[in-house]
């Protein structure tokens, strides 16, 4: 079963509100806060682990501070678009540590990436010797960031009805 956010009521909801922003918090304090007992809170958490809808946990890490403070956007134009050239370059992908976002683009390009490293002299090696080597790049045009406006992770809200 694919469980969707317009299936989950209201306790449901107020348990990702608070993952979303203390993942390590305890069961007992998540049921206090939601106002369920410990046994409802731990079931329903436990349901939304097992479809999917929470999908783990992980500790978000400060880039400034560990040398990461380089962003750049780059757009990518294959080649070859076949399904067989987007497998290899989807896959080529996932063993750049230093790309940490891409996706497939319905545009002027195919697709767009977030990267990120130590500098520009840093991400000029990255561009040269890992995303220029991928399978069926074409070209790249790169996009440098200034300053993170905001930066953060998916936040559960419920989407705009647009009433």
């Amino acid at each position: 079963m694919t469980e969707r956010f317009s299936d989950l009521d209201g306790f449901d909801r107020k348990i990702l509100d608070v993952l979303a922003v203390e993942g390590r918090i305890s069961v007992t304090e998540l049921a206090r806060r939601i106002g369920l007992s410990k046994s409802p809170t731990q079931a329903r958490l436990k349901r939304l682990e097992d479809n999917g809808v929470v999908r783990g946990y992980r500790a978000l890490f400060d880039p400034i501070r560990l040398g990461r403070d380089h962003v750049a956007f780059v757009e990518v134009k294959l080649s070859d678009t076949r399904e067989a050239a987007l497998a290899a370059f989807s896959a080529a992908v996932m063993r750049v540590p230093e790309i940490e976002q891409c996706h497939l683009i319905a545009g002027a390009f195919d697709y767009l990436m977030k990267v990120r490293t130590s500098g520009m002299i840093g991400y000029r090696a990255v561009l040269a010797e890992k995303i220029s080597t991928l399978p069926h790049v074409a070209n790249t045009s790169t996009y440098v960031a200034m300053q993170a406006i905001k930066e953060e992770g998916l936040s559960p809200v419920a989407p705009s009805t647009g009433s």
